[in-house]
């Protein structure tokens, strides 16, 4: 029983914390990244190289791949959203630019990949030693995992509501129209959320390629969860991102290991059909 509470909790982290980083992009600068998925596995192989061939530890594999993800990012925005955002008439167009053109980039980095990487499954050997946990033997990557998530998760969320750059941040996601009334560079705002966003994939595809096989063509999984998370939180909120993240990932793993591994699919598009009908605008959405 604790062994699938700590999985779940460690799947549900992980879930956070990709999550995290799709709801800023998409509560703040109001871009729906189809690619995100990629990103992680992105950073997923990057870490596989640094560990492979350099023997970096995946902890301090985080002090590269995570900048490069903000740098990636911060590049994609510039070169290819900045003009979507420019011309986009309203936030529903801008979304459905970015949805067709992020559908694109997902092929674009999956290509990449492919050619470096192949299509075969891939993962290392890191920590993988049982400990002790109150009786239960869990792995200690997995244990590692989760302790990070969640460090990750509570130091996002001290910045977000205890800074006065976080609270510029949200007062964007909240009322982007009245935001410029009190002096908050929205444009700046956007393009430093989704960096933000693009670091916080790195960072789950560092934190994920720990403990799990990856593959180039993964990514849609990623993005697929990512979004499931977002929408049951809440757009925009970083908070409904951790519950969300983790109750999904409990479920998962508890159908997986009590009822049938091929209905968790099932089991987490029935919890978010009776969440949503209960609360349409999410956990931590405005009513």
């Amino acid at each position: 029983m604790l062994e699938h509470v700590v999985n779940g909790l460690v799947l549900g982290g992980t879930y956070a914390l990709v999550a995290m980083g799709l709801t800023i992009q998409y509560g703040i600068a109001r871009i729906m990244n189809l690619s995100f998925g990629d990103t992680i596995i992105a950073a997923c192989f990057g870490t596989y190289v640094l560990f492979s061939t350099l023997q970096i530890n995946p902890i301090l594999a985080l002090a590269v791949v995570v900048p490069l993800g903000y740098a990636a990012s911060l590049l994609i925005y510039r070169v290819i959203m900045k003009p979507l955002v420019d011309r986009a008439p309203s936030d529903g167009a801008l979304e459905v630019d970015s949805i067709l053109v992020t559908f694109g980039l997902l092929f674009a980095i999956q290509g990449v990949l492919l050619i470096f990487f192949g299509g075969g499954y891939t993962s290392y050997s890191f920590l993988n030693t049982p400990v002790n946990v109150l009786g239960t033997a869990v792995a200690g990557n997995r244990l590692l995992a989760l302790g990070l998530s969640l460090v990750i998760a509570a130091v996002l969320v001290l910045v977000l509501y205890r800074s006065r750059w976080g609270m510029m941040l949200r007062a964007v996601a909240l009322a982007p129209q009245s935001a410029p009334l009190f002096g908050i560079d929205t444009d700046r705002a956007a393009r430093t959320a989704f960096a933000i966003g693009g670091a916080l994939a790195a960072t789950g595809g560092v934190v994920v390629s720990m403990f799990q096989t990856f593959t180039a063509t993964g990514g849609v999984v990623f993005t697929m969860k990512a979004l499931i998370v977002v929408i049951l939180g809440g757009k925009g909120s970083v908070p409904g991102a951790i519950v969300a993240g983790l109750l999904l990932g409990l479920v998962e793993t508890f159908v997986a290991a009590y009822v049938d591994p091929g209905l968790t699919l099932a089991a987490v598009y029935t919890v978010f059909l009776v969440l949503l009908l209960v609360r349409p605008n999410g956990l931590f959405g405005k009513a």
